[in-house]
């Protein structure tokens, strides 16, 4: 199979993985913190790299990884899925998967951004108008942000998600140059799981407190959207690069709406679904430029 058409292929299936994620985390974070959902998540994804890495030996690999490669793949991790993700998860808490989702999938447009001024790529016309889209998707969502008198703290927390996911995108993109897909995708939940333990003496009692129903609900988020999910973007960007693995992955949108809709009752909006429509058209262009 072509490596471009691989390439697209894995990075949406991650976000089929990246969606359904999403609607377990929703159900099983109502009566907890984010940042605890997010604790809880981070060890169990990183006791199955563990368990993986230890059946193929994957662990003789990351002993002989230079300093620096590891320094960055903790920075990379940190910015993904702890930095990112609470302020992610909060702004979901806040305002709902149909409404954080169109906003947090903005990260393609500021992943092209720091592609562009440190790696020195080129953006085409087409690139800006997508980002263009993008921007205004953006804005129509906060006028139904408005409208509906939702926390405005869940607007910024959802527009500081992308920018820190892009982040984490542009140092995962260097690092897919010096370590294979695997281990990177492993290291960096690992690293991520020891960064998130800063907040651990915080969140203990309420990680105690945490049901079996949410455990298996947990798991199962761990599980679809950082083991399977994060696997498959990260082998994406090592066929295609992130300039064309985080456009495509960005259509998870779609899904998380839908099933939101669907599976948790959310109520639609039009101006929501008028800025979905913009941000799936500003990747589409971004994706093709």
């Amino acid at each position: 199979m072509d490596g471009l058409i691989l390439g697209v292929l894995a990075a949406l299936a991650s976000a089929f993985s990246w969606a359904a994620s999403t609607i377990l985390i929703k159900a099983g974070m109502r009566d907890k913190s984010p940042v605890a959902a997010n604790i809880f998540r981070l060890y169990a994804v990183s006791a199955m790299f563990v368990a993986i890495f230890l059946i193929n030996g994957t662990f003789s690999k990351v002993a002989e990884l230079p300093a620096k490669l590891l320094a960055v793949a903790f920075i990379s991790g940190a910015f993904g899925f702890v930095i990112g993700d609470y302020f992610y998860l909060n702004a979901l808490k806040m305002m709902g998967v149909s409404r954080t989702v169109p906003i947090t999938s903005t990260y393609p447009l500021w992943a092209i951004l720091w592609a562009f001024l440190f790696l020195g790529r080129d953006v085409s016309a087409q690139i800006i108008v997508g980002a263009a889209l993008v921007v205004s998707a953006i804005v129509v969502v906060r006028k139904a942000e408005e409208e509906e008198r939702i926390n405005p703290k869940g607007f910024l927390f959802a527009i500081l998600a992308p920018i820190s996911w892009s982040f984490a995108i542009l140092t995962m993109d260097w690092l897919t140059g010096y370590v294979d897909v695997l281990t990177l995708a492993g290291i960096r939940m690992m690293f991520a799981a020891l960064a998130v333990s800063l907040f651990l003496p915080r969140y203990a009692g309420e990680l105690r407190r945490i049901t079996l129903r949410e455990a298996l609900l947990l798991t199962g988020a761990a599980a679809t959207g950082l083991l399977l999910g994060q696997y498959l973007f990260v082998y994406s960007i090592n066929l295609v690069g992130s300039q064309i693995s985080a456009p495509v992955s960005a259509i998870n949108p779609i899904i998380a709406s839908t099933l939101a809709i669907l599976v948790l009752k959310e109520p639609p909006n039009r101006r929501i679904l008028e800025g979905l429509i913009l941000a799936v058209l500003g990747v589409i262009l971004i994706s093709t430029g």
